[in-house]
């Protein structure tokens, strides 16, 4: 087990953290390979709608395609890795269950940016609890990511204060549909890393990505994981998953 002490010290006071590299080699290799295949299934669902918009994702510019697990098993490698349980220990905490992931890709040249905006905001923006604990996102890069192609920025705690006690108001932006909870000039903290890399941040920190300006698309995949079960509000139906990844500090569930 890796304990990153300086990761766990950050994430703590800032709300995230970086691990470089963490996912080079078939972990790597897995998450581009299944990324080709979530492309073409988004634009033959996005054809068969007759539509380039759908929610959040813009054909051809910004794709957000949720629950890939279920439909590609093979992620569940990556998931429930050993990898990912040492990122979760540092972050979230000793007890961890799966939650949700989603591929984010920005098209090349055209990749749409995406507004600042709390994770729980969106939990809440549609439909969610609104007193669920924060969880953690894992924001995986399959492409080395720079601000030409849309890297992502994060607001720390220690620049937003009100954000580590919770979700600020998010109001949906007429167009893109992002539901949008900062718009200061407050311009947070960069970060350019290399693919293979992990970002943690609490879904709490207010974040935010660039436009793709480069002529490769920027891949990203998300993996998120909650330090309990989240229910929904009024029927106390699960929320996306809850599927236990951690007890105790150790894993109860393999890919």
């Amino acid at each position: 087990m890796m304990d990153y002490p300086d990761q766990r010290a950050q994430f703590a006071q800032e709300g995230y953290a970086v691990f470089e590299r963490v996912l080079e080699g078939p972990l790597l290799d897995l998450l581009r390979a299944q990324c080709t295949e979530v492309i073409a299934r988004e634009d033959a669902r996005l054809d068969g709608l007759g539509v380039e918009v759908d929610g959040i994702s813009h054909k051809g510019k910004r794709y957000f395609a949720g629950e890939c697990q279920r439909s590609q098993p093979a992620l569940r490698t990556m998931l429930y890795s050993d990898t990912m349980a040492d990122i979760c220990r540092a972050t979230l905490g000793d007890d961890a269950y799966f939650f949700y992931d989603q591929y984010v890709v920005k098209g090349a040249s055209k990749g749409l940016p995406f507004s600042w905006h709390q994770d729980s905001g969106y939990v809440v923006g549609n439909g969610g609890p609104a007193d669920h604990k924060p969880y953690l996102t894992c924001w995986c890069t399959l492409d080395d990511t720079t601000v030409a192609n849309g890297t992502v920025r994060i607001l720390p705690f220690s620049q937003a204060p009100a954000t580590r006690d919770g979700i600020v108001p998010h109001e949906r932006q007429p167009g893109s549909n992002d539901l949008v909870g900062y718009s200061g000039e407050a311009e947070g903290v960069t970060l350019e890393v290399p693919a293979g890399s992990v970002v943690a941040f609490s879904s709490l920190a207010l974040h935010a990505t660039g436009a793709n300006t480069t002529d490769k698309m920027r891949r990203v995949y998300l993996a998120q994981y909650s330090p309990e079960a989240i229910l929904n509000p009024g029927t106390k139906h699960l929320r996306r998953n809850a599927v236990p990844f951690l007890r105790g500090g150790t894993k109860v569930m393999v890919g």
